[in-house]
């Protein structure tokens, strides 16, 4: 990666994304109720002289900043929630903050070279569990982009993951307060409809597919042991290889909350809680070429295995509707497992920031191809219309 003007923005940068980075892991925020990470990210813009849309798909915490004009019109996203409790265990501040990094890398050799073309970022809220990304599907947010990017932090750089589609909902279970002691029989209790249901979804991951996966919590068991719970609610997972086969797991789940309302003579009610979150469909031809600045980088990838486990992500939507790329950064030694206390202060470290300018450098890079060579845009393209990579085929073979 030669590219002198793209690296020299970066380091102009640095500072201010380090900056940026740390203020937002000091100060985690939940989904949908970022608002000061959200205004510090457009402050930023700003200042780099873009166009910036506050409160955009009816998102308090979303906007959309603009730089440049015509085609090609490449995106840049960046997410900025935490997670309940243990803060920015998924490194959110660092995808905000390379993110932007990237995008004003691009905008300033932009404008240095006179080259046309669009920058936009996206500030993405609610990624844990509210669907941000697919709300702004829905809004028009991403219509018109040509390319969309973002990276993620990990224990591994790789460069495309199996990413799963998931489905939230919250199961609850209505039943008849009584006495427990003096008269019980008068009562139906929610709690023992939701002590079977749990017991069921266990019974059913035997029958569940490979890379299928089922997690809930109980979120109310009751009010007091000496009553029969009248209300009772856990929220819920349920993730698979396509939307469409978590979609059908899904159906099974409920089955089961119907199946422990019948045993119980309670009554379920099921309410999804976001959007569904498709599978993610990486671009191959955007992640080769962020594979060769990041060697160039000094930071080399290694190959994905379709049987990892892994999470899932609302940049899956937007992989179905805009050729998306969004490969992973290692900020922390092999194992360390994300969502956990230990990542999240992996994710303050100043490893995880010279990993995050890394990978911004790379996005960067790319994003300067996309606006500059339409032959790479053009692959892309063509790759997305193609139908891109079945995760579901890649599984099946490999088990086979």
């Amino acid at each position: 990666m030669a590219y002198p003007g793209i690296r020299a923005a970066v380091a102009d940068r640095r500072a201010r994304a380090v900056s940026v980075s740390r203020a937002i892991h000091a100060d985690p925020e939940l989904a949908l109720r970022e608002h000061r990470s959200s205004a510090l990210l457009q402050d930023w813009l700003r200042d780099e002289g873009f166009t910036v849309a506050a409160g955009v798909a009816g998102l308090d915490t979303a906007f959309v900043g603009e730089w440049g004009t015509g085609r090609p019109r490449i995106a840049f996203m960046a997410e900025y929630d935490a997670l309940p409790g243990i803060g920015h265990a998924c490194g959110h501040n660092l995808i905000a903050s390379g993110g932007l990094l990237a995008a004003a890398a691009v905008r300033a050799e932009l404008e240095r070279t006179g080259a046309a073309g669009t920058v936009v970022v996206i500030g993405t809220p609610g990624e844990e569990g509210a669907g941000g990304k697919v709300i702004e599907l829905d809004a028009g947010v991403f219509d018109g982009v040509d390319a969309a990017m973002m990276f993620h932090p990990a224990d591994r750089t790789i460069l495309t993951r199996r990413m799963l589609a998931c489905l939230h909902f919250d199961v609850h279970f209505h039943g008849v307060a009584a006495h427990a002691a003096k008269n019980p029989a008068d009562g139906r209790s929610a709690l023992a409809a939701m002590l079977l249901f749990f017991n069921g979804v266990d019974a059913l991951r035997q029958h569940a597919g490979d890379g299928s996966r089922m997690h809930g919590i109980i979120t109310d068991g009751g009010q007091a042991p000496n009553i029969v719970p009248e209300h009772t609610s856990a929220t819920f997972i349920v993730r698979d290889v396509t939307l469409e086969r978590a979609q059908a797991l899904a159906e099974r789940v409920y089955e089961v909350a119907r199946g422990a309302a019948a045993m119980t003579g309670t009554r379920t009610e099921i309410v999804p809680t976001s959007p569904p979150y498709a599978h993610l469909n990486s671009n191959h031809t955007m992640a080769a070429r962020v594979g060769e600045h990041l060697a160039t980088l000094g930071h080399p990838h290694e190959a994905p295995s379709p049987t990892d486990g892994t999470g899932s992500t609302d940049a899956g939507n937007v992989s179905l509707a805009v050729p998306t790329v969004h490969p992973f950064m290692q900020i922390a030694d092999r194992g360390t497992p994300g969502h956990s206390r230990v990542f999240a202060q992996a994710s303050g470290t100043e490893r995880a920031e010279e990993a995050m300018v890394a990978m911004a450098t790379a996005l960067a890079g790319l994003g300067w191809d996309l606006f500059t060579s339409p032959t790479l845009l053009a692959e892309a393209t063509e790759e997305f219309r193609a139908g891109g990579h079945d995760p579901a085929a890649a599984l099946e073979a490999v088990i086979a």
